[in-house]
């Protein structure tokens, strides 16, 4: 897989797949549709989103990524979506199970990740809640643009640990379960989406070294704030199963 940064107007004015990323920030969701893109061998041309381009804004219909644009199709925004769009163009390596059942579980922990309220998204409540009550997380600049975008409310702030907490449990369990059971991966015995998805969000608790994945000091420094209880739950082989995903799969460094 090879991509390459464009102008949204030179990215326009191309065919194939192009995909709006946010620039600068290891964001599971984009980190996730790039590391997907890889492991497929697919091409294409990525462009960092530009809140105040009206030409992004006429072209996707959004201002925000990740948005993969392929030929003269429909914007496709969400992880389902690009997922699906990824393995019709490039079947193999297939990045879902084929047997329903083992389907259905894929989906299901990929929402409780990448979804709504899943843990991606209840971690940046989590980090809008300390960076707008003092005890760190985002800026109060970015924390104030990401409540609006997470519908937060103090009382959402409040009972994100518990959720986070609650969804690292779980992810843990799930990963130690499969260990007993001689696989690496959270579905079946091979590598599914689901496995990018984990990898991808730990970025928002514990991020790659500087030298495998460069950014602000004040983007790290919000990534890393952890209190005791999400500490404690972030286990030892959530952050293992990613450095085998970055070892087998996945590109090091990250292209921001």
């Amino acid at each position: 897989m090879t991509f390459e940064y464009a102008s949204v107007e030179d990215a326009i004015a191309r065919r194939g797949l192009r995909m709006v990323v946010v620039g600068g920030v290891p964001s599971p969701w984009g980190e996730s549709a790039k590391g997907i893109l890889h492991m497929k061998g697919i091409d294409w041309t990525a462009v960092k989103l530009a809140y105040d381009s009206d030409a992004m804004k006429a072209w996707t219909g959004r201002q925000d990524g990740p948005v993969a644009m392929y030929d003269d199709e429909r914007p496709r925004a969400g992880w389902a979506e690009i997922l699906l769009l990824a393995e019709r163009l490039a079947p193999n390596p297939p990045l879902l199970p084929k047997d329903a059942a083992q389907r259905a579980l894929a989906f299901g922990l990929a929402h409780e990740i990448v979804g709504e309220e899943g843990l991606g998204w209840t971690r940046r409540v989590q980090l809008v809640h300390a960076g707008l009550t003092g005890k760190g997380g985002f800026p109060e600049r970015a924390a104030k643009y990401l409540a609006k975008k997470y519908g937060y409310t103090p009382e959402a702030g409040a009972a994100s640990t518990a959720r986070v907490v609650a969804l690292l449990r779980m992810l843990a369990a799930r990963l130690e379960a499969q260990r007993a059971a001689g696989s690496d991966y959270y579905v079946g015995d091979t590598v599914t989406a689901v496995d990018v998805y984990g990898a991808a969000v730990c970025a928002l608790f514990a991020p790659l070294p500087e030298e495998h994945c460069a950014m602000r000091a004040e983007t790290r420094g919000a990534f890393t704030t952890l209190d005791d209880e999400t500490r404690e739950a972030l286990a030892p082989v959530l952050l293992a199963h990613r450095e085998m995903m970055y070892a087998r799969w996945l590109e090091l460094p990250l292209r921001l």
